[in-house]
C-alpha cells in the first residue's frame, strides 16, 4: 500500500476548461498567473481572484507598517510586494521524503502571503513508486500550478545517478527556454547539474534567482565516496563556484554550510541562514518515557548515516528496549542484513498515519552519521524529531552542527560517531532517568518552537526576497 497522500497518479490539466475546474473544486483560491501556468483560462475566475487577491496582499501593500513589523528595516523600509515566484526543485509532494514535504511547505506559505507561485519539478521518483513519465505536465497541488519534467530515475549506482541528474537538467534547460519568466527564481540544490541552465538563464534574461542549498555539493559525493577526485568533480568544482557567483542570493540550511562558502570565497552579505522547517506539527508538551525504551530512526537511509555500526551495537547490548527504523534509500537493503533479533525493526516505507503513531510512541530518536564523512548537510528529520519533543541520541562528528544544535537545546545525548560501542551506554543511562528524559524532551520542543516553526521560516524567506527585489 502506497503511503497516505501518494497513491494517486498525477492528474493532467491540460484540457481542463474553466466550469469544470471550478465545479470539481481543482482549482482552490489561486492567481490568474496561477490559472494561465496551469493551462486554464482565467477571465471567469478574474472576480474571485479580486477578492482573494485583496484577502492576502492588502496587509502588504496597504499596510506598511505591518510589513515592516514583519521583516524589520530592510534596506530603506521597503515593504514587500506581492512576487511572481517560480519554485525549481526535483522533489515536491508527493514524494513523503528529502525536499519534497519542505518543497511543498515553502510553495504553499509564500501562496498564502499573496505571491503568484509556480512550481517546476520532476516526475515523482524518490523512492521509486510512481513509474515513469517520457513527457512534462502540468497538475495544480493545493492552488499551486506545478509543471513536472521527465526523469530518467536511478539512486541505485553512481552511473545512475549521474543519468539521473543529467536527463533533469536537460529537460530543465528546455523549459527554461519555454516558460514565461517570473519576477524571481528560487533554485533548490539538489538537482546539481540543473544549476547549469539556470546560470545561463540568468545571464541572457537577467532574471534574479535564489539559490537554496541542501547539499554541499560536490562535496556530498567525493566525501562519501560516490565520486573520486578527478576531471569529473573538478568540473562540478568549476560549476559549484559559477552558481555561487551568479545566484543573487543564497539560502544556506546551516551555519556549518555558511562556513564552507565564506572558505570558498562567497561573499558574507549573499548568505543568510535559514534552518529548515519542521512539517510535521508540534507536540503540546514534554514525553514522559515508558518503561522499555522506544527508539526511532526516521527518514532517509542513505551513505552517510552509518546506522549499520548502530545497529551491531544496539543488538550486541543488554539495554531493555527496541530500535525502530522507518524509511528507504540506497543503504535500505545493506542495513536490514545487519538484523539478527527482533529487537530491531526496518518497516521501510510506511503511510503517513503509521509515522505519525511512531512519533507519538518514541521515547528517543536515533540520528546517526559517519565519522568519516564530513558534514554536507543537516537532515531535515531533526526539526521534525524536535518538534515533536523527541530527544535525540546523536552519533555526530566533534564538529558537527547537529551536535551543536542538539547540546546547545538540550535536547538530547551525542556521543562520537568513530565509537558506536558506545550507544548501549547513553540508552542505559536515558533509560535510568526518566526526569532528564522528560528535561532534554522539554528542551527539544522549546528550541524547535523558536527555530523551526514554519511561521518563522516564512518570514526569514519573504526576507531574503524583499532583499532581492530592493536590488532591482
Amino acid at each position: 500500500m502506497l503511503p497516505t497522500g501518494l497513491s494517486g497518479e498525477p492528474q493532467s490539466l491540460r484540457g481542463l476548461n474553466r466550469a469544470d475546474a471550478v465545479a470539481k473544486s481543482e482549482i482552490p483560491d489561486v492567481s490568474l498567473g496561477a490559472l494561465k501556468f496551469a493551462g486554464c483560462e482565467s477571465k471567469l475566475m478574474e472576480p474571485v481572484y479580486v477578492l482573494w487577491r485583496r484577502r492576502t496582499v492588502t496587509h502588504i501593500r496597504d499596510e506598511p507598517k505591518r510589513a515592516e513589523s514583519r521583516f524589520g528595516s530592510i534596506e530603506g523600509s521597503l515593504a514587500l510586494k506581492a512576487l511572481g515566484i517560480q519554485l525549481w526543485c526535483w522533489n515536491y509532494t508527493p514524494e513523503p521524503t528529502a525536499m519534497g514535504p519542505i518543497a511543498t511547505l515553502w510553495a504553499r506559505m509564500m501562496l498564502e502571503q499573496g505571491h503568484d507561485v509556480s512550481v517546476v519539478t520532476a516526475h515523482p521518483h524518490y523512492p521509486p513508486l510512481w513509474g515513469s513519465s517520457a513527457r512534462p505536465y502540468r497538475e495544480v497541488r493545493d492552488g499551486v500550478p506545478v509543471l513536472r519534467l521527465p526523469i530518467w530515475a536511478g539512486h541505485r549506482r553512481v552511473a545512475a545517478r549521474i543519468h539521473e541528474e543529467a536527463t533533469y537538467a536537460a529537460a530543465a534547460a528546455a523549459a527554461l527556454a519555454l516558460l514565461k519568466p517570473p519576477e524571481v527564481y528560487v533554485v533548490v540544490s539538489p538537482s546539481f547539474a540543473a544549476l547549469a541552465p539556470m546560470i545561463v538563464n540568468r545571464r541572457l534574461r537577467r532574471r534574479p534567482w535564489v539559490l537554496w542549498l541542501q547539499d554541499l555539493l560536490p562535496d556530498a559525493a567525493t566525501t562519501t565516496g560516490l565520486l573520486r577526485e578527478g576531471r569529473a568533480v573538478s568540473l562540478a568544482r568549476r560549476l559549484e563556484r559559477a552558481a555561487y557567483r551568479s545566484a543573487d542570493r543564497i539560502v544556506v540550511i546551516s551555519d556549518t554550510f555558511r562556513a564552507a562558502l565564506l572558505r570558498k570565497g562567497v561573499p558574507p552579505e549573499k548568505l543568510t541562514r535559514i534552518y529548515n522547517p519542521a512539517t510535521r506539527g508540534f507536540a503540546k508538551r514534554p514525553r514522559t518515557p515508558s518503561n522499555e525504551l522506544r527508539v526511532l530512526s526516521l527518514g532517509n537511509i542513505g551513505y552517510s548515516q552509518g546506522l549499520d555500526r548502530l545497529i551491531r551495537a544496539f543488538e550486541r547490548s543488554q539495554v531493555r528496549g527496541r530500535l525502530v527504523i522507518l524509511g528507504t534509500g540506497e543503504q535500505a537493503a545493506t542495513l536490514a542484513n545487519e538484523v539478527r533479533s527482533d529487537r530491531v525493526e526496518i518497516r521501510g516505507l510506511v503511510e503517513a498515519a503509521e509515522v505519525d503513531r511512531e512519533l507519538a510512541q518514541a521515547d528517543l530518536a536515533l540520528i546517526g552519521q559517519r565519522p568519516d564523512v564530513s558534514e554536507f548537510n543537516v537532515p531535515s528529520r531533526i526539526m521534525t524529531l524536535m518538534a515533536r519533543g523527541i530527544p535525540l541520541v546523536a552519533a555526530v562528528r566533534p564538529d558537527s552542527e547537529v551536535r551543536r544544535i542538539v547540546e546547545e537545546a538540550g535536547a538530547g545525548w551525542t556521543f562520537d560517531a568513530a565509537r558506536p560501542e558506545d550507544l548501549p551506554k547513553v540508552l542505559s543511562e536515558a533509560a535510568a532517568a526518566p526526569s532528564e528524559v522528560e528535561r532534554r524532551s522539554a528542551g527539544a520542543l522549546r528550541y524547535a518552537r523558536e527555530h523551526f516553526a514554519p511561521d518563522r521560516f516564512g518570514t526569514a524567506f519573504e526576507h531574503v526576497l524583499a532583499k532581492v527585489q530592493a536590488r532591482r
